[in-house]
């Protein structure tokens, strides 16, 4: 979908001209008789703001349907919501820790079982699921290792099974890669990150390739009330008008840093989808469409919680905090920030060791995160903590 198709898939208001989609900040519509309306009666069953964001959602990710909810956690548990006791998932090992979390703590105490699999090899997700497998979850890229799934090829495998594939494309984005035209099933996204743009709402959404499927994400979005409000559906479709653009500045960048990140003597390794030594370049250069995303990680020599904190406690413009894909760079420390959630011991089974920095590169100039990632390494060069190795 280009630029222009994008910022003109949003409307403008017909009944008054207004370019901008109108903030509908109400809980109630009035209606003619009992159940005559006009397409809305109460504000979480439908408001006319969400509609818009929803509609531009399906068009972005090629589906049916969009839906637009309070978090990306509430759009993920809509998902889940889709199973029963006894029913089984197979999802990638490297997870975002807040669907961790919520499917070890919460699901699997009602009977759904989480069998965790290095989907980089098509393999492993084919020897994992079963009769009993309805969902099959990956993330591509994943967080915070940008480990690449095959994604076409894992949905034919979930096909043979049954299964839903479900694909969070939210390090991807719509800009880069369309999952639903890849074979997925669901798509979902923490609409906070790249395409809400700015760091200033939350917001997750969720894209069906079927109208069955829309159907039942309605009717558990209705029925659970975990919606997004008018406001933040404004500001997130604010942030879509940009997200062409910033996308592939953002993208741009982080090319830049990671090759800047390769020549670091204390650096171990770096995790970047666009490096020819990234395992499956190949396959996500094809499914995004020459698009790597703006993510960038990476270990130090000095494998220590203490070393990385070090190190993300001295930037400047790479600012300390959680989130990522907003116009400003943010770095965190996953083992401690974004992933603390998940047991040490599968944390590292997963490739998030404990120097593992995440970095989410903003539209600034690279050449200035350049300087800065530079400045914190000289920083910290003859500290003990980076160099002892």
């Amino acid at each position: 979908m280009s630029a222009t198709k994008i910022i003109h898939s949003i409307p403008s208001d017909p009944l008054t001209g207004a370019i901008s989609v109108p903030v509908y900040q109400t809980s109630t519509f009035i209606q003619e008789a009992p159940g005559i309306n006009k397409g809305f009666d109460y504000a979480r069953s439908n408001n006319p703001t969400r509609k818009v964001l929803e509609d531009v959602v399906a068009q972005l990710e090629n589906g049916h349907s969009g839906f637009a909810f309070a978090t990306g956690l509430a759009a993920i548990d809509s998902v889940l919501k889709l199973l029963s006791a006894g029913d089984e998932i197979v999802a990638v090992d490297d997870i975002y820790g807040g669907a961790y979390r919520l499917f070890t703590h919460v699901y699997e105490k009602l009977g759904i079982k989480v069998n965790y699999v290095d989907a980089t090899e098509v393999e492993n997700v084919a020897n994992a699921v079963s009769k009993k497998t309805k969902l099959v979850w990956i993330e591509s890229p994943t967080n915070p290792t940008l480990k690449i799934s095959d994604i076409e090829a894992i949905s034919k495998v979930a096909k043979s099974v049954n299964a839903l594939l479900v694909v969070d494309n939210t390090f991807a984005s719509p800009i880069s890669q369309k999952p639903i035209d890849l074979g997925a099933d669901i798509v979902i996204h923490s609409g906070t990150k790249y395409i809400g743009g700015h760091s200033d709402l939350v917001a997750g959404l969720v894209a069906t390739k079927t109208a069955e499927l829309s159907e039942k994400i309605k009717f558990i979005q209705n029925a659970s009330g975990g919606i997004l409000g008018p406001w933040d559906c404004f500001l997130t479709i604010r942030g879509i008008e940009t997200l062409d653009i910033r996308y592939k500045k953002q993208c741009e960048n982080a090319f830049k840093v990671a090759l800047f990140l390769e020549s670091q003597d204390a650096v171990s390794k770096v995790h970047y989808p666009g490096l020819k030594t990234h395992k499956n370049h190949e396959i996500a250069k094809k499914q995004q469409n020459g698009l790597f995303g703006g993510i960038v990680s990476f270990s130090l020599k000095n494998d220590t919680q203490e070393a990385a904190v070090k190190f993300v406690t001295n930037t400047e413009y790479f600012k300390l905090a959680e989130s990522l894909g907003g116009v400003k760079s943010l770095l965190c420390h996953p083992a401690q920030m974004t992933h603390a959630s998940i047991p040490r011991e599968i944390r590292l089974n997963a490739g998030i060791n404990d120097s593992l920095i995440r970095l989410s590169c903003g539209i600034e100039d690279a050449e200035d995160l350049i300087n800065d990632l530079s400045e914190a390494f000289k920083t910290i060069e003859n500290s003990k903590e980076i160099l002892t190795y």
